[in-house]
């Protein structure tokens, strides 16, 4: 795995919401790196993303309430552990659960996987609330997928708070997520 800036060169191969990101976010005027590399699908593999990218890849979840009317992105440190009660509290909801892959085709044009705060790009009708733990706030950069899982971005946290949450239509709401105890 190697460490680029912007876009790749050749977009062979690549697929449309993938490519859609890096337009949005050029658009914009964000500066990202980006390193491309095999699904991650286990903390080894994750871990070597990491490293590449020098920064700890959000845990992005993507949630609902029990009657499938509300629905969430939680970004949060991949090293805390979510707690589905924690959170319900703190935006009151009750019986939150993980959302159907229908509903994140529906809303963010993303697969399991893949989950990630740049599908809010593709969420026109803000139906998605989004939810930041206070920990990744906290970080210069977050990193994550740009809506495919063979790919992470590593991007300034003020660019994403200034530049891309407004530019999609959403705003945020700050959690306080406990992690291990």
């Amino acid at each position: 795995m190697q460490l680029f800036l912007g876009r790749p060169k050749d977009n062979r191969d690549r697929l449309n919401r993938e490519i859609k990101t890096y337009d949005f976010l050029d658009n914009l005027g964000i500066e990202y790196y980006r390193t491309d590399h095999e699904p991650a699908n286990n903390m080894n593999a994750c871990n070597r993303i990491d490293s590449v990218l020098g920064v700890l890849i959000c845990k992005n979840l993507f949630l609902c309430n029990r009657q499938r009317t509300s629905f969430y992105l939680l970004m949060m440190p991949g090293n805390k552990k979510f707690r589905t009660k924690e959170l319900s509290a703190q935006i009151n909801s009750s019986r939150l659960s993980f959302a159907e892959r229908e509903d994140m085709l529906k809303y963010l044009d993303i697969e399991p996987g893949s989950v990630s705060i740049m599908g809010l790009m593709n969420d026109h009708e803000n139906v998605v609330r989004l939810l930041i733990d206070e920990d990744v706030l906290k970080g210069e950069y977050i990193g994550c997928h740009p809506c495919v899982c063979t790919s992470s971005l590593k991007i300034h946290t003020k660019d994403i708070l200034n530049l891309f949450i407004p530019a999609t239509g959403h705003q945020y709401q700050t959690v306080h997520l406990k992690g291990e105890e």
